[in-house]
């Protein structure tokens, strides 16, 4: 079976974009994305699109947009992928089956979400719509209030940990600075993301701003092609393991602080790489609020239960400790501009290993880990990458 590797991608800045739409993000990265993995719109055989959109445009059909940008995409596949804020993960998943299938030799994954547009409430209120809605659509400040939530599940089980998610905000941001597409590089530091204050309030239960993750425009491709036409290009990133893992939809169901759905996806993957976390050299993971990033470091086997925060103090997850955890910056300052944020994990962590990284540098990297979810650790995916060109 012909086994898909990543030959190349282009990044948008995240943040407040300029441009007014999801077709404008998408055109602005189209040609670097050919000139990066070196081949032109001829060479493409599927066009696999991430945008979670369920109101923030009221153009749908966002498959078709990417031909816009370029005539010679015109007669190739498209198709349009949604799951949830792993609406990324999924198209690539997706673009790897059509190749690993034998049906196209090269695909683009492209994922895409413009936010800002929308007002606050509004954005909120869309965002809902990836919870259990007969459940959970009637929580206080959308899925900040069910994070919320959730962080003081976890606290009143393991104990207060506000310092320990204010550690991993700050660790986050710090990486930020270094990361050019980032859309908030700023170095808060510890003491003001573990202060409450008119500048950084509380948004829902224990949480407050700086644990919450940025409302994003932006867009990000990946460029995938089969083992054989990878051999004939720059460089290529293989997957190790690639795995998705579901869960029960609605909270009730469930221990949300298990995060069972994550935890498999991490033992699959591990397992289908025949890797341990000890081969890592970085992870990029979900840190839509920081109380994610703390239960996903118990999640990934870094921690007991109840234990994460022993993870962060000891510095393990800092750049240089001994595994980096978003030496990006993650969603927490890089923003999460929803369709985009799979793809744009996964340029990440390839960039670190094709030396492409910059200044975002961790030291001799060679696999990398990507975990990305939808939903409260509904859809998890879990990718393990490794450089062989």
């Amino acid at each position: 079976m012909p086994r898909a590797q990543i030959v190349g991608w282009s990044h948008s800045q995240f943040g407040k974009a300029e441009q007014p739409d999801t077709e404008s993000l998408i055109a602005s990265i189209l040609a670097p994305a050919f000139e990066h993995a070196g081949i032109g719109p001829e060479d493409v055989d599927g066009i696999f699109v991430g945008v979670f959109n369920a109101g923030f445009s009221r153009q749908d059909f966002q498959a078709a947009l990417v031909a816009l940008a370029d005539d010679r995409l015109r007669h190739v596949p498209a198709i349009r992928y949604e799951n949830a804020c792993a609406t990324g993960s999924a198209a690539i998943h997706g673009a790897m089956d059509f190749i690993e299938s034998g049906r196209g030799r090269i695909a683009l994954v492209v994922g895409a979400e413009k936010m800002t547009a929308t007002p606050t409430a509004e954005v909120g209120e869309i965002l809902l719509g990836a919870s259990y809605v007969r459940e959970e659509a009637g929580v206080p400040a959308g899925f900040a209030g069910l994070f919320g939530q959730i962080a003081a599940s976890y606290f009143q089980r393991y104990g207060d940990q506000s310092d320990a998610l204010a550690m991993i905000a700050a660790k986050n941001h710090a990486n930020g600075m270094a990361n050019p597409f980032a859309h908030m590089r700023k170095d808060f530091g510890f003491e003001f993301c573990n202060t409450v204050s008119d500048r950084n309030p509380r948004v829902a239960g224990p949480l407050r701003r700086t644990d919450c993750s940025l409302v994003s425009d932006g867009a990000a491709i990946l460029v995938l092609a089969d083992e054989d036409t990878a051999k004939t290009l720059r460089r290529a990133i293989a997957f190790r393991a690639r795995v998705q893992v579901n869960d029960f939809l609605p909270m009730s169901k469930r221990d949300v602080l298990a995060m069972e759905g994550a935890r498999l996806a991490w033992a699959r993957a591990l397992s289908e790489s025949a890797l341990t976390l000890q081969d890592l050299s970085l992870v990029e993971t979900h840190d839509c609020f920081t109380v994610a990033e703390l239960l996903e470091y118990e999640a990934m086997g870094l921690a007991a239960p109840g234990q994460g925060h022993r993870v962060i103090r000891e510095g393990v997850t800092r750049k240089d400790g001994r595994l980096p955890v978003n030496p990006s910056g993650g969603l927490k300052s890089k923003g999460h501009p929803i369709g985009a944020t799979g793809v744009s994990m996964h340029v990440m962590a390839a960039m670190q290993l094709a030396g492409e990284a910059g200044e975002m540098a961790v030291s001799d990297p060679k696999i990398a880990g990507v975990f990305n979810m939808g939903g409260v650790a509904v859809a998890n995916y879990c990718s393990i990458l490794e450089r062989v060109r």
